[in-house]
């Protein structure tokens, strides 16, 4: 394990505890941000928190968190950091939030950490050396039929607006299983081999840069909803590797007009 990822696995641990200072606290402060979506002191907290512990121990990097400004860099490394992922759910008492910490260099995710504080999770990767649940090493699920396939999903839209065409649209009617455990979560139960399918129709780089680690040690595959491996790209799939490059073929194959 790397002096990098053992820094975002110790931070992600001391941050997931802060927020449990606030998890299901009736009197959170909430407030609006300016793309209306809110954020709580524990998320600015927490961010405070890993931003602080990354610039003691790399000074020279670059920063870019959902709640502050961007420190940027010119040594090729930024750190990407999502204090709390899944806010609202967060604020409903739902246990499914996670803290990402992700170390991008040149321009790719190199090693993802994602934490549950309130189950008690932390998932792991660096590229090319496996993906881990607490230790343990995990892998995408190997089921090659969309029938038996589970969906999982994140904004409400991917089930109420009107059915399309679009491959990624039409998993929520020919999958076997099509659920709404959604945000990094969602994201983890591909990599570790409970869903096949995680769909977001709307991402940041802060919601992304440390999952795309975790699912493709894991055996999986992230691509944006036109089929591209980006993870600044429209949107976001995590899947496993066979489901996945049958969804990434059809996306090409709609795309072409054939």
């Amino acid at each position: 394990m790397s002096p990098e990822l053992q820094l975002a696995l110790e931070l992600a641990d001391r941050a997931g505890r802060l927020t449990l200072e606030y998890f299901n606290r009736k009197s959170l402060q909430v407030f609006s941000k300016r793309d209306a979506t809110p954020v709580t002191e524990a998320d600015r907290n927490a961010e405070i928190l890993i931003r602080e512990g990354i610039s003691a121990r790399y000074p020279r990097d670059g920063l870019l968190g959902e709640e502050f400004d961007e420190k940027h860099a010119d040594n090729g490394r930024r750190w990407i950091i999502d204090p709390i992922d899944g806010t609202k759910s967060f604020i409903h008492g739902v246990p499914l939030y996670g803290v990402l910490i992700a170390l991008e260099e040149e321009g790719l995710p190199r090693l993802g950490a994602v934490g549950f504080p309130a189950l008690g999770q932390l998932f792991y990767a660096e590229t090319g050396c496996g993906a881990f649940l607490d230790g343990t090493r995990i892998e995408v699920s190997s089921l090659s039929s969309l029938d038996d396939a589970t969906v999982v999903f994140t904004e409400k839209e991917y089930l109420l607006d009107p059915l399309s065409e679009h491959p990624v649209d039409r998993l929520r009617v020919e999958a076997g299983l099509v659920r709404g455990w959604g945000d990094c979560y969602g994201h983890m139960l591909v990599a570790s081999g409970r869903a096949e399918f995680s769909v977001d129709k709307v991402m940041s780089p802060w919601d992304c840069a440390a999952l795309v680690p975790v699912v493709n040690e894991a055996g999986g595959c992230c691509f944006d909803l036109n089929g591209r491996a980006t993870i600044y790209g429209d949107g976001m799939v995590s899947a496993n590797r066979i489901l996945g490059m049958e969804l990434v073929k059809s996306i090409e194959k709609q795309r072409l007009g054939s």
